[in-house]
């Protein structure tokens, strides 16, 4: 139990550096000497665990960034009682904790969609399917709400959270590019103002 154990971890350790690597520098331009120099470890075990910097790097979306989107978003909408009021509250608190980072760096889904959707199908696969579970588990958060009574009954769920998906991801693309936090909070507050317009008249 304790090798296995081990072996997780000096995994975990590999994807949590690589994530950090192609965070800061894309992953074109990642290093692996690197990622080798922030976990300690030889080639020799990175090789052991990803046969190729790609396969790495699709571990890193699979695990990593789709792993974060399912703690801080899916997760919660998914087990929601009150779900119209937990999206509303997801969108709350991050325009509360906001920071720096958001407007130096962008959202590493976002960045890795423009960098490597046009160019390597396999990474336009991998990040089209987080983007679509993105969309389904607010699509289904947005039918529970509208079952409830919360949601005006007319509206269109696939769309609207197709374009609430979309929204969130060019909130944190413009901060990046305008390197603004402010920024970031206008424009993820617009979008906050339509989700409270999603609600049933009273």
């Amino acid at each position: 139990m304790e090798a296995v154990l081990t072996r997780d971890t000096t995994r975990a350790r590999l994807l949590q550096a690589a994530f950090g690597e192609i965070y800061r520098h894309g992953f074109q331009a990642a290093g692996l000497s690197a990622i080798l120099r922030d976990t300690g470890l030889t080639k020799g075990a990175l090789y052991h665990y990803f046969p190729s910097k790609r396969a790495l790097g699709l571990a890193v979306i699979d695990e990593v960034i789709q792993g974060r989107l399912a703690e801080m978003i899916f997760r919660p909408l998914e087990g929601a009682g009150d779900p119209y009021g937990v999206l509303l509250a997801l969108l709350g608190q991050r325009l509360q904790t906001v920071d720096d980072e958001t407007a130096t760096w962008g959202c590493p889904l976002n960045n890795l969609t423009q960098e490597m959707s046009p160019i390597d199908a396999d990474f336009r696969e991998h990040l089209s399917a987080i983007l679509a579970r993105w969309q389904g588990v607010v699509q289904a958060a947005l039918e529970r709400a509208q079952a409830q009574g919360r949601v005006r009954a007319g509206l269109d769920c696939e769309a609207a959270s197709l374009f609430l998906v979309a929204a969130w991801e060019g909130c944190w693309g413009v901060a990046k590019t305008r390197q603004s936090v402010s920024v970031f909070r206008q424009c993820l507050g617009e979008l906050c103002d339509y989700v409270q317009g999603l609600a049933a008249s009273p």
